[in-house]
């Protein structure tokens, strides 16, 4: 499906008065809602036995510059050397009740001119009425989405493009992924999701317990990554492609908006050097935009929470990590 107008199409403004915010209807909390809410979980195959055969130019990958999960496909994507394999556009940062949308700030659809992501998902399923979420990764040939389940697509980018990959890239080697896969689940369980539990923490024990968890899971990557360059030694794998959209988020969003330590990133040297140093590499820093990661004032809750402040940080500083590159 292309666009049938050279003038670029774009959804009105954001309108929260209009059309309310995003998630009532969509973030399905009903009984009878028994579906995933990432449900489209088709796989692209490097033998196409999946119904999906990696191809150059027959994907399109839908991201968003605010959304962390989104960020990773975006940045496996520019790790594996795969910018003119896989395309990819940005929606607009702002929703209301239609979702993600297109507009002139981010740029219109190249693909399909859709001024709604949910264009997209109405076309894979007609009458869709379940999250709209990215990243989505778009099939051009079938004119439907693959996947829009965020694990996937990322692993997908790594292994199975690797006829037109960067060779000296592999973001889960064979015989790691027994250990990335072990170390992904506990990044996402201890990491990714740890600001989330601690804003919505409803008591002070709960919030006194989950902030203390979540800093153990800080200082735990702080004495692993004292003696190796990246999580698994002297290569970018999947893991650190997981780990870093918290880490860019924690002094500017996260820790001030959550609460969660009096230590901001910068105050864990081993930590703060790793973030640097990915940061440094143009998959990350031409993926991340500061700009759109900022903490918004909130109400208080009742609770007594720990005062923080947002940490306006230099990411370009010398690291000093290449003296454990053979770690």
């Amino acid at each position: 499906m292309t666009a049938t107008t050279d003038a670029p199409a774009y959804a009105s403004v954001a309108d929260l008065e209009t059309h309310g915010p995003y998630g009532p209807g969509r973030l399905h909390t009903s009984p009878m809602w028994n579906r995933p809410i990432y449900p489209f979980q088709d796989r692209v195959t490097a033998d196409g036995s999946s119904g999906y055969r990696a191809e150059p130019g027959r994907y399109h990958l839908y991201v968003a510059w605010v959304c962390p999960w989104a960020q990773r496909a975006a940045i496996a994507r520019k790790l594996a050397g795969l910018e003119d394999v896989v395309s990819l556009s940005y929606v607009d940062d702002d929703r209301d009740g239609r979702g993600w949308a297109f507009r002139e700030r981010r740029g219109p659809d190249p693909v399909n001119g859709f001024t709604l992501l949910e264009q997209a998902y109405e076309a894979t399923e007609p009458g869709y009425r379940g999250h709209i979420s990215v990243p989505v990764l778009w099939d051009r040939r079938t004119g439907r989405i693959v996947s829009n389940h965020f694990p996937d697509i990322t692993l997908d980018l790594g292994t199975q493009f690797r006829e037109w990959a960067d060779p000296s890239v592999d973001l889960y080697p064979e015989d790691r992924r027994e250990e990335i896969d072990a170390l992904n689940e506990e990044i996402l369980q201890e990491v990714n999701h740890a600001p989330g539990r601690v804003a919505a923490a409803g008591t002070q024990d709960e919030y006194e317990e989950s902030r203390h968890r979540a800093v153990a899971a800080l200082e735990r990557l702080e004495e692993r990554l004292a003696t190796r360059r990246f999580l698994l030694g002297d290569r970018i794998t999947e893991a650190d492609v997981r780990l870093w959209p918290t880490l860019a988020r924690f002094d500017l969003l996260h820790n001030p908006q959550a609460r969660i330590s009096e230590r901001a990133l910068t105050d864990f040297p081993a930590l703060w050097g790793y973030a640097r140093d990915l940061y440094q590499r143009p998959a990350f820093r031409e993926t991340t935009d500061f700009a759109t990661i900022r903490t918004s004032p909130s109400g208080g809750d009742g609770l007594v929470r720990t005062a923080v402040e947002p940490v306006e940080a230099d990411w370009g500083a010398p690291h000093d990590r290449d003296r454990l590159a053979a770690s």
